[in-house]
C-alpha cells in the first residue's frame, strides 16, 4: 500500500500565494519609482531658425528713456524675457537708489516712460519714479496678490489682480483697471477664485486667467466681457501672445492654444504627468514663445517644448526637481537659439532651444523659483534660499555678477539703468563710469586768503634749486668781467704812473743842470 503524503491545508497554499503576488506588485513598484524619467527629442519638429544675426546693442542717450517701455510681465507679448539694452549696461554695477516696499515683492514692476508700476504681496498698487525711486502715489486693493501689471499706454491705465481682497487665504479677489496719473479705480470686475495671472494686452482688449480655470478677455476701457475660456485646472500663469494666438498651461498639466479674437481652441494637449502616472504635474510657469516653439517648465520636473502651430512635443528635459520658474529664451552669439531656466534641484540650466540638450548648467546651491531674464549678454536669476541674484554670461554659464537681496525675478531694465527686485526693496543698478582716457589736470583756484605781510628785517634769499647753474654761470661771467676790468685799469694806472714818475725825474734832471752853471749861495 503506497504512502500517502499528507495535503496541505488549502489556507496555506493561499497565503503562500498572496505573498508572492504582493512581492511582485512591490517590485514592480519599487522598479517605477526608482526608474529615471526618461527625456524625449524630437529636433526635427517645427523649429524656426533665426534668419538675421542679432543686432548690436543700441547705444542710447540718457534722454531716450523718457519713451522706453516695458510694459508688461517678461518684456515682451511673447515673453521671452530678453533684452538687449545699452551696451554699457553689464556688470560691473553700483547701487543707485534703494526703494524699501515693507511687503514682499514675488513679481516685478513693469516700466511706462519715466513710472514704474507693481503690486506687492499685500495687494497695495504703487507708481514709482524710476529715476530718484520716490512713490508718487500708492493705492490699496486688497489683502493678497502675487502677479505683475500691464501698462495700456494709449487708454491711459494700469490693470493688474487681487488673488484676496479681504484675506490672506487665495478667493474672493478682483481685477482692477486704474488711472496710471492718479492711481483711482477706473473699473473693477470680481474673481471669485482670485487671479495671479499676469495680464497681457492687445490693442482694446486684456487677457487674464484665473484660480477656476477660466481665461478671460475684456475690453480695457470699461470692463466688457468679451469671451471666456474654461480649462481643465487653475491658470496660474500668464498667458503669452503671438500670432494672434494665446498659449498658456494649467494645473491639470495641460497646455493649451486658443484664439485671441474669440476664444476658440487651437489646440490642447496633456503632459505624461509626474512619474509615471503617480500624480499630474502642474503648468504653474507662464510660457515663452519663440522659434516656432512654447517653452514651459513643470512641477514634473521637466521642461517642455511644444509646436506652437499643432502643440506637439518637440523635446522634454528632465530637470531632477520642481519647474516653477518660467523660461527666458535668447540667441547667445556664437552658441544658438537657447532656454534659460531654474530648478527646485538647485541648478540653473541652459537648453538647446531645438533639441533639449543641456549645454550648460550652473550649480546654485538653493532652489530657484523665479524666472530668469537676459539683459545684454548677462542671464539673471534669483537664489531663494540664499536670497542673493547671480548673473552669468549667457554663452558660457560662467558667474559675472552677484547681489546680497534676491528671491524671485530678479530684474527688469530700461536704457539708463538695471532694476533688481529684492525681497522686499528695488536697487537702481547702474553700469561703472567709464575711465578717461587722459588723467584730469588739476586745476590750482586762487586761494581766498589775504597774502602774509612781508617782514620788515632783510633776509638771505638762497637761490633756486632750478636757475642755479644758470645763475652760476652769470655771476661766473661777471666774476671775469669784472677781474678783467681790474686788470685793465690796473694796467693803465700802472703805465701812467711810470709815464709820470719818468716825467717827474726828466723835469729834476733839467732843473739841475739850469743850476749847475751858476755859483751855489751861502
Amino acid at each position: 500500500m503506497p504512502r500517502l503524503i499528507p495535503r496541505r491545508p488549502l489556507w496555506r497554499g493561499l497565503l503562500a500565494a498572496g505573498i508572492v503576488i504582493v512581492a511582485l506588485a512591490v517590485a514592480g513598484v519599487l522598479v517605477i519609482v526608482t526608474s529615471e524619467p526618461h527625456n524625449v527629442s524630437h529636433p526635427n519638429l517645427e523649429f524656426t531658425n533665426p534668419t538675421t544675426p542679432t543686432a548690436p546693442p543700441k547705444k542710447v542717450k540718457a534722454k531716450e528713456i523718457d519713451n522706453f517701455q516695458w510694459p508688461v510681465y517678461g518684456y515682451t507679448q511673447s515673453r521671452t524675457r530678453d533684452f538687449d539694452g545699452a551696451a554699457d549696461l553689464k556688470p560691473p554695477l553700483h547701487v543707485g537708489w534703494t526703494y524699501n516696499d515693507g511687503a514682499l515683492l514675488e513679481f516685478p514692476p513693469v516700466i511706462y516712460h519715466e513710472v514704474m508700476f507693481l503690486i506687492d504681496d499685500d495687494a497695495s498698487a504703487k507708481e514709482i519714479n524710476v529715476k530718484t525711486g520716490k512713490v508718487i502715489w500708492q493705492r490699496k486693493l486688497g489683502e493678497l496678490a502675487a502677479a505683475s501689471p500691464v501698462v495700456a499706454g494709449k487708454q491711459g491705465e494700469v490693470l493688474m489682480p487681487t488673488l484676496s481682497d479681504h484675506g490672506h487665504s487665495p478667493g474672493s479677489g478682483s481685477f482692477f483697471a486704474l488711472s496710471m496719473k492718479t492711481g483711482k479705480i477706473i473699473w473693477r470686475r470680481p474673481v471669485g477664485a482670485g487671479s495671479e495671472t499676469s495680464p497681457i494686452i492687445d490693442g482694446r482688449t486684456v487677457y487674464y486667467g484665473d484660480g477656476a480655470g477660466n481665461l478671460y478677455a475684456r475690453d480695457v476701457i470699461n470692463g466688457h466681457l468679451d469671451w471666456a475660456y474654461h480649462a481643465s485646472g487653475a491658470i496660474k500663469g500668464g498667458p503669452a501672445l503671438v500670432g494672434g494666438v494665446l498659449y498658456f498651461g494649467d494645473y491639470a498639466g495641460r497646455a493649451y492654444a486658443v484664439r485671441a479674437s474669440n476664444g476658440h481652441q487651437v489646440w490642447a494637449t496633456s503632459t505624461d504627468g509626474a512619474h509615471f502616472g503617480f500624480g499630474s504635474g502642474q503648468f504653474y510657469t507662464t510660457p515663452a514663445v519663440a522659434y516656432g516653439r512654447v517653452y514651459m517648465g513643470n512641477t514634473d520636473g521637466f521642461v517642455y517644448s511644444f509646436g506652437a502651430a499643432n502643440g506637439k512635443l518637440a523635446w522634454a528635459t528632465h530637470t531632477g526637481g520642481y519647474v516653477y520658474a518660467s523660461a527666458a529664451v535668447a540667441d547667445p552669439k556664437g552658441v544658438g537659439p537657447t532656454v534659460y531656466v531654474g530648478s527646485y534641484d538647485k541648478n540653473f540650466y541652459a537648453f538647446n532651444a531645438q533639441s533639449g540638450a543641456i549645454r550648460w548648467k550652473h550649480a546654485a546651491q538653493g532652489r530657484i523659483s523665479g524666472s530668469a531674464t537676459v539683459i545684454g549678454n548677462v542671464v539673471y536669476y534669483a537664489n531663494l534660499a540664499t536670497k542673493m541674484t547671480i548673473g552669468l554670461n549667457d554663452a558660457t554659464g560662467q558667474q559675472v555678477f552677484s547681489f546680497k537681496d534676491g528671491a524671485f525675478t530678479p530684474v527688469i531694465a530700461d536704457y539708463h539703468a538695471i532694476y533688481l527686485i529684492g525681497y522686499g526693496e528695488i536697487y537702481q543698478m547702474l553700469p561703472a563710469a567709464p575711465k578717461p582716457k587722459h588723467p584730469p589736470v588739476p586745476v590750482h583756484k586762487p586761494s581766498k586768503h589775504k597774502p602774509k605781510a612781508k617782514p620788515k628785517h632783510k633776509t638771505t634769499r638762497k637761490p633756486q634749486p632750478k636757475h642755479k647753474a644758470k645763475r652760476k654761470h652769470r655771476a661766473k661771467s661777471r666774476s671775469k668781467h669784472a677781474s678783467k676790468s681790474s686788470r685793465h685799469t690796473h694796467h693803465h694806472r700802472a703805465r701812467a704812473a711810470t709815464h709820470h714818475a719818468k716825467h717827474r725825474v726828466h723835469k729834476r734832471s733839467h732843473t739841475h743842470s739850469k743850476n749847475s752853471s751858476k755859483p751855489a749861495k751861502h
